[in-house]
């Protein structure tokens, strides 16, 4: 698991990459190979339908960057997309939603990278290789004194914990927030990203390592869902008050719990619909707290609102990164143990963001 005293307190962001050693055209790029890896499900199933199959190397089109990749970040997406064996219309079936690299070719219209800067993409799929494509608007410069590894763990958490709490629960400084999951990847981003943006945090986890992980991410109290109602818990950490934002991880497993956990007019807002996809709740609850229950997926977003997205995030979150926002990296699976990695994940035993080592 990586310490916060792991990455350096000093952080450089000028909003753009620093450049490569070689100065090159936007239109450039290095030698690339004709084929490369790339993590596919053979068909819908468990882990055990990963396997590497060979496939031409992309090329970059206008606006787009090709990434070599160092690191890909593991996610539940990703594992719902191999348990549908098959991706959403339009994209690859390489499974990856992140990745770190260095940047190997630009397509026509990039300025704002060159080939061998340090970046991390979110992407459409396709980051489970040894190369993929990412819009360029929506890749970020790695932090100085980050790893790559630490920079895989950031574009999907950070995306969707902004998004979720910034744009639809726009969260106030002051207010109080309850994450669901707090010792996952999202989760404990979440967490450190709502305390930098001035709000009180809870969380709940699944064991009291996963707790105490939690509380060391800065939540104020963690409960143990196995042993804990945490409704009853957080009504006596807040003094009766409850959560204005609760982020669930979770689906609709904890609907109607998650309302008496709300304050009078509190956001509720789902992140996946996890095993229980069906929200059943009584309505005068709903209507008797004013309540908002909401959610989002990040991925069929349009490009202009996360490109929008990622602006705001690198104008208030960026340069906070090895301050504020520290990511937490749980495991680090290579390329070829993919299975591996998706078994573990679904065991539900991280702490923090699981990892893919690509080169």
């Amino acid at each position: 698991m990586m310490r916060r005293s792991a990455v350096k307190s000093a952080v450089s962001f000028t909003g753009t990459a620093k450049r490569g050693a070689v100065a090159m055209s936007q239109n450039s790029q290095e030698a690339l190979p004709q084929l490369m890896r790339g993590v596919v499900p053979s068909g819908p199933g468990g882990p055990d339908v990963l396997r590497i199959d060979r496939r031409g190397t992309p090329k970059p089109g206008p606006g787009e960057i090709l990434i070599r990749v160092a690191y890909a970040g593991v996610n539940r997406h990703d594992c719902n997309q191999r348990q549908r064996g098959a991706p959403p219309p339009g994209a690859t079936d390489i499974l990856g939603l992140e990745a770190s690299g260095l940047v190997a070719a630009c397509g026509p219209g990039v300025a704002t990278y060159g080939i061998g800067d340090r970046v991390c993409a979110l992407t459409n799929g396709g980051s489970y290789a040894d190369y993929v494509i990412a819009d360029a608007e929506l890749v970020l410069p790695v932090p100085e004194g980050l790893t790559d590894g630490a920079a895989a763990a950031l574009p999907e958490a950070v995306f969707t914990a902004w998004f979720n709490l910034v744009e639809i629960c726009a969260l106030k400084a002051g207010e109080v927030v309850l994450i669901h999951g707090g010792a996952s990847g999202v989760g404990a981003i979440a967490i450190q990203l709502a305390r930098m943006l001035g709000a009180r945090v809870f969380a709940t986890a699944g064991s009291e390592a996963k707790c105490a992980f939690a509380c060391q991410q800065g939540a104020e109290s963690c409960f143990n869902y196995r042993s804990q109602d945490f409704v009853a818990a957080l009504q006596q950490a807040t003094g009766g008050y409850g959560a204005d934002i609760i982020i669930d991880m979770a689906g609709g497993l904890y609907a109607e719990k998650n309302l008496h956990a709300l304050a009078r007019r509190g956001r509720l807002t789902h992140l996946s619909s996890g095993q229980e996809p069906i929200f059943s709740a009584p309505l005068g609850l709903i209507m008797q707290k004013q309540a908002v229950v909401t959610g989002a997926l990040l991925r069929p977003l349009e490009r202009e609102q996360k490109a929008a997205i990622a602006r705001e995030i690198q104008s208030h979150v960026w340069p906070r990164i090895g301050h504020d926002i520290v990511p937490a990296v749980d495991k680090i699976f290579p390329l070829e143990s993919a299975a591996e990695a998706h078994a573990y994940m679904e065991a539900g035993s991280n702490r923090g963001k699981i990892l893919l080592s690509i080169s």
